[in-house]
């Protein structure tokens, strides 16, 4: 018999294209009063694959905890803070698998925040601030401020002015995209400030934008064994 689903599991089939407006999802209470969630994509309630929006209100803070297979986040607003420092809003971080730490907000913060999907061997500790990082020139009039690079694994925010358009391609081994500011357009629909995307293996699309728009974007880090299909 097949083993039984996990009823906390949440869009691991990275076969299927998945588009969440996390703007209107509602928040989620966490085990710490005070921390609150907004999950994208989940393998269990407290441990394994996650991906999620989370909110610190002023003065939170979450139980010491470790990171077996590595933390990523990116500090959409206020201050996110642990032993290591104080992260602002626009700051990126990766914690290396087996990264242990107590983290904390004074003044609130609101974090993207995916956990245990580092390669095993990815043991960099990255930390950028992407508010006086510079902007390096993209394909056309895109920018691009490389954020991580690993084994096939691109991480960066990508900068586009207004009324730019792209050509149609293809993601080897998928791309995921967060909306930090402006609006992403293609063929499939339209994505504003909040939208977070997860597109398959293989799969295409032709974006473009009307207004000025920043995204976060990783990409090459999904099974390449899972949906070889076109999404377009």
């Amino acid at each position: 018999t097949a083993p039984e689903r996990d009823p906390q599991m949440l869009n691991l089939n990275f076969a299927e294209r998945v588009v969440i407006d996390t703007i209107a999802q509602d928040w989620q209470p966490s085990p710490k009063a005070g921390v609150w969630r907004k999950p994208l994509a989940r393998e269990a309630a407290e441990q394994g694959h996650a991906t999620s929006i989370v909110r610190y209100d002023p003065g939170s803070a979450f139980p010491e905890h470790d990171h077996p297979l590595g933390e990523e986040i990116l500090v959409l607003e206020g201050t996110f803070s642990d032993h290591t420092g104080d992260y602002p809003a626009g700051t990126y971080f990766r914690n290396p698998p087996g990264f242990r730490h107590a983290p904390f907000s004074n003044e609130g913060c609101v974090i993207l925040v995916k956990l245990h999907q580092f390669q095993p061997d990815d043991a960099a500790k990255v930390t950028v601030d992407t508010t006086t990082a510079a902007w390096q020139p993209g394909h056309g009039n895109l920018e691009v401020m490389p954020l991580h690079d690993f084994k096939g694994e691109h991480v960066a925010l990508v900068r586009w002015p207004a009324g730019e358009r792209f050509q149609r391609h293809v993601h080897v081994g998928g791309e995921e995209i967060y909306v930090i500011s402006g609006e992403l357009i293609d063929e499939h629909g339209r994505y504003r400030a909040g939208t977070w995307l997860r597109s398959p293996h293989f799969s295409q699309h032709t974006p473009r934008v009307e207004t000025e728009t920043i995204l976060w974007v990783k990409t090459g880090h999904l099974p390449v064994a899972a949906g070889h299909a076109a999404d377009g």
